[in-house]
C-alpha cells in the first residue's frame, strides 16, 4: 500500500510537470497578436520612378522635356544696292552746307563728256574732309584733275574722289587710314580748274571686283550729300 501511494504521487507529479512545460510551448490564446517589430520608415531620398507605362517618350510632359525651345532668327543685313550709298556723307569742304551745294553731275564737259561729279565753290586753301571713314587709296597729279585723292570705303565697294586741290594734308600717304570729318586736303583750282573759281571736285564711283582706282561706275554724289546727316 505504501508503494503503490509513492506511484500514484509520483505519476501525478509527472503529469503536473509535463502540462507545464507544454503551456509554456503553445502560441499566444485565439483572438489575440503577437506583437510585431515598428515598421521602418518610408525611404524619401529620391523621388518615386515613373514607370514607363505612366509617362511615354510620346506623352505631350515628356516631349515638352526633350524638345528644345526654337531658335531665334538672326538679324541679317540688309543688301547693298548696287548704285546706292547709305545718306550722310559728310560735305567735304569745310563750312558748307546743304543749300550751299548744286547738282551738276549731269552737266556736259569738254569733248563730249559729262560731268560725273559735283563742284562745291569755296575759297582757295578751305580745308577739304573725308566724308566717311577709309583709307587713302591713290594720290595722284592728273592734266585734268590736278592734285586728286583716291578714298577707298571700308569695305573697299566705293571710291571718293578729291580733284582740282591745291595741296595735300601734311604727313597725308597711301593706304593711310582715314577718319569721317579729318582734314586731307585744301580747296585749290589745280589741273584744268580756272584759277577766278576754285572748288572742290568731289565724286563717287562704284568699285569693280578688280577694286581699281582708275575705273567704276560714277554715281551722283548731290543726294548723299544733301540729305540728312550730310
Amino acid at each position: 500500500m505504501k508503494y503503490l501511494l509513492a506511484l500514484i504521487a509520483a505519476v501525478i507529479l509527472g503529469v503536473v510537470l509535463y502540462r507545464g512545460i507544454d503551456i509554456s510551448r503553445t502560441p499566444a490564446a485565439a483572438g489575440t497578436t503577437a506583437p510585431q517589430p515598428p515598421a521602418s520608415p518610408p525611404d524619401t531620398s529620391s523621388p518615386p520612378a515613373i514607370s514607363e507605362s505612366s509617362e511615354s517618350s510620346e506623352s505631350p510632359r515628356a516631349v515638352a522635356a526633350m524638345t528644345p525651345p526654337p531658335a531665334l532668327p538672326m538679324a541679317t543685313a540688309p543688301s547693298p544696292v548696287p548704285g546706292q550709298r547709305s545718306p550722310g556723307l559728310l560735305i567735304p569742304v569745310q563750312g558748307k552746307t546743304a543749300s550751299d551745294l548744286a547738282d551738276t553731275f549731269t552737266d556736259a564737259r569738254s569733248e563730249g563728256r559729262s560731268h560725273d561729279a559735283i563742284d562745291i565753290m569755296a575759297s582757295a586753301g578751305t580745308p577739304v574732309l573725308a566724308v566717311a571713314d577709309g583709307h587713302v587709296e591713290k594720290l595722284f597729279h592728273s592734266e585734268r584733275g590736278g592734285l586728286t585723292i583716291y578714298q577707298f570705303e571700308p569695305q573697299g565697294k566705293y571710291a571718293y574722289y578729291y580733284a582740282h586741290l591745291q595741296g595735300y594734308a601734311p604727313g597725308l600717304a597711301e593706304k593711310q587710314s582715314l577718319k569721317r570729318g579729318q582734314v586731307i586736303g585744301y580747296v585749290g583750282s589745280t589741273g584744268n580748274a580756272s584759277p577766278d573759281a576754285p572748288h572742290l571736285h568731289f565724286a563717287v564711283f562704284l568699285l569693280g571686283a578688280e577694286r581699281r582706282w582708275w575705273e567704276g561706275t560714277a554715281i551722283n554724289p548731290y543726294p548723299m550729300l544733301a540729305s540728312p546727316g550730310g
